[in-house]
Parts: C-alpha cells; structure tokens; sequence
C-alpha cells in the first residue's frame, strides 16, 4: 500500500468530519502536525474534539483552529501562550476537559492498546476527579481514566521510510507517538521520507504498522518565548 501523499490536503481526503475527534501530537510548538492543521482548517471541518497537550498560540498550531472557531471541545493540560483559548473558555464558547500531563499522554496510550481505563492517584482531589470512579488500593485511593481512541490522529517526525516507520527528535516524542497509536487512522508528517532499509531498525520509535497516510514538507521553526541577553 502506498502510504505517502503529495500534500496534506490529499491526505486527508475523505478522512474528515464534522464532530470527529483528533489525537494530536506536538508539545508546544515542538513537534506539531502545522502541515496538517492548515489542512483541516483549509477543510472548514468543525465541531472538533481534539485530544492535544495544549492548543498551540494564537496564530500558530491548534491556535489557527480556534480563530476559525472550528473546535468545539479541547482535551488539553495546558491553556497558557493561547489568549484566544482562554477567552474561548471563559466566555463558554469552548468546552474544555483539564488532563494532568502524564494522565492525557496514558489515555492517548491506553487507548492505542486497547485498554478501557486506569486508575490513576493524580488528580485525586481535586476538580480533576470531579464525577469519575474513585477505588483504593493498598489504602492509597485511586480514580478511574478512560482510555482515548480517536477517529483520526495528525502527528509530526522527523524522518520516515516509505512504510511509515518513524523517527523522533527530541522532545517531539513526548505526545506524538501515543498520539498516534490511539488514531483510528493515523497521517504523518515528516521532513524527510527515505527508502525502506534506510532507517537502523534498533532506531526507529514508532513502526509503520500505526501510520496510515505519510506527507513530507519544509517548517518553520517557532519559539514560543524567545529569551535573549545583551552579549557580553
């Protein structure tokens, strides 16, 4: 099966919905699908659910989704960078679900193995475990997470074959290969697609057997907060 498209737009063709939800990879600016998220915007799909440790800025990432008002529900750890998040939020305008960050990363992880749910000691007590199962084990309580699956999941590597095998940079391997595995479907970006037998097999951190559809393209390399000092 040929896995590589020539551009985002082809694809996601005939993947997209509205009211679908999206696992997407990236921490930060670091490792986002920005290929693909222009896609989807492009796309005018809506009523998304995205599953992402944060939301991107405001011009940038996820950010460009919620200008276009085109995500309805976000499953995130973290609002802060994001004005547009927050206002959305306050205003009653975006429903959000607040995950700690390990917990999201093991329901993304959970639900690419099959695993219903965990119980989890993070969050107990507080508004995080609001109206979910609590258990305790050994005298230590413990609540109930769900696994995440996703009908589709957009992650960003560095470097693939043309089988999809995957290769991370980085601190780019936090979310997007459990992002990935929890994805019905799964479309990748790369900055380079090399033949098979290219990549040591002992190098690879995500197989191919999770990417479905592959796109390369050029990025650009964001800060989030550039912080300089006078030279000496």
């Amino acid at each position: 099966m040929n896995k590589v498209f020539s551009s985002a737009a082809n694809a996601l063709e005939g993947v997209l919905h509205d009211g679908m939800t999206i696992a997407a990879g990236g921490f930060g600016l670091c490792g986002i699908p920005e290929l693909l998220i222009s896609a989807i915007r492009e796309a005018g799909t809506r009523d998304l659910t995205i599953a992402s440790n944060n939301c991107g800025v405001d011009d940038f990432g996820l950010g460009v989704l919620l200008r276009t008002k085109q995500i309805k529900k976000m499953i995130s750890s973290y609002v802060g960078e994001n004005a547009e998040f927050m206002r959305q939020y306050l205003s009653g305008e975006l429903e959000l679900e607040f995950n700690p960050q390990g917990t999201l990363a093991e329901r993304m992880r959970a639900g690419g193995a099959g695993i219903a749910g965990f119980y989890t000691k993070t969050g107990v007590g507080t508004v995080v475990a609001e109206g979910k199962e609590h258990k305790a084990f050994n005298g230590e309580t413990y609540v109930l997470e769900t696994g995440i699956v996703a009908d589709l999941a957009i992650i960003k590597a560095w470097k693939a074959d043309t089988s999809g095998n995957l290769v991370f940079r980085k601190t780019a391997r936090n979310f997007n290969p459990p992002a990935a595995t929890c994805g019905k479907i799964c479309v990748a970006e790369v900055e380079e697609i090399v033949p098979v037998g290219s990549l040591d097999p002992d190098q690879i951190h995500l197989p191919g057997i999770y990417v479905h559809r592959l796109i390369q393209g050029g990025y650009e390399k964001r800060i989030e907060q550039r912080t300089t000092r006078v030279a000496a």
